[in-house]
C-alpha cells in the first residue's frame, strides 16, 4: 500500500537517485553520493532502497533492517534514505523512475549508478528508457573503468556524452546525457562484508 511518506521536493531541484539493494549500506555508497552532489551539481541525493534485486536469486536482508542501518551510517543533511520502490510498488527500476516522474514532475532527476553497473545495465528490463527518462551519472567503480566504458548501453548513447570536465552540465540536461567521472576509489563490498559475517 502506497504510505504516501516520500520525500519533499520543489520545483527545479536537483536530484541524483541511487538505486540498491544496501545489503548492507557501506562508505563506499556515502563516498559515491558525496561525488555526486559535487561532480554533477546536485541539492539532493535520493537512496532507493529497493525491496529486491531482480538479478540477484537470493533475497537481501529484511527492507526495514536495511533503511534502519542506512540511516544510522548517513551524517549529511543531502543524503536522504528512502524506501520509494515499496511504497511504489515497483519491481523494476525503470518502473520506478516513470513513477517517480509523475509525481515529481517539476523536480530534476538523473540516475546514478557505479561504472559495474553500466558494464551490464543491458541486461536490465527496458535499460534503454532509463537513459531517455533522465540524464545519467556514472561514478568509477575499483576495476570497472575499461568495461563499463566499453559497454554495449556507453554505445548505444554515445552521442549523448558529457566529458568529465563537464560534469556539472549534466543535471541541467535533458535526457538522453550520461556523463562518466573517476573519483577516489574504495573497496568495499557490501557482499565481502556479508561474506565475513558482519552483516547478521
Amino acid at each position: 500500500m502506497l504510505r504516501f511518506n516520500l520525500p519533499k521536493s520543489y520545483a527545479g531541484r536537483r536530484v541524483g537517485l541511487l538505486g540498491g539493494s544496501f545489503d548492507p549500506a557501506h562508505e563506499g555508497h556515502v563516498r559515491i553520493s558525496e561525488q555526486a552532489l559535487k561532480r554533477f551539481d546536485l541539492d539532493q541525493v535520493w537512496w532507493l532502497v529497493s525491496p529486491a534485486n531482480p538479478l540477484k536469486p537470493q533475497g537481501p536482508a529484511p527492507l526495514d533492517k536495511r533503511v534502519a542501518h542506512a540511516k544510522r551510517l548517513i551524517d549529511h543533511p543531502r543524503i536522504v534514505i528512502t524506501d520509494v520502490e515499496t511504497q511504489l510498488d515497483t519491481k523494476f527500476t525503470c518502473d520506478s523512475l516513470r513513477g517517480l516522474r509523475v509525481i515529481y514532475s517539476t523536480t530534476r532527476f538523473i540516475w546514478l549508478m557505479g561504472a559495474d553497473n553500466l558494464a551490464q545495465i543491458h541486461q536490465w528490463r527496458d535499460w534503454q528508457d532509463i537513459f531517455q527518462l533522465m540524464p545519467v551519472g556514472v561514478l568509477a567503480r575499483p576495476g570497472q573503468g575499461l568495461a563499463a566504458k566499453c559497454a554495449p548501453a556507453a554505445r548505444r548513447f554515445a552521442s549523448g556524452r558529457l566529458t568529465a570536465r563537464s560534469s556539472r552540465l549534466l543535471s541541467h540536461c535533458s535526457a538522453p546525457a550520461w556523463c562518466f567521472v573517476d573519483m577516489p576509489q574504495s573497496m568495499a563490498s557490501s557482499s565481502a562484508i556479508r561474506n565475513r559475517g558482519a552483516w547478521g
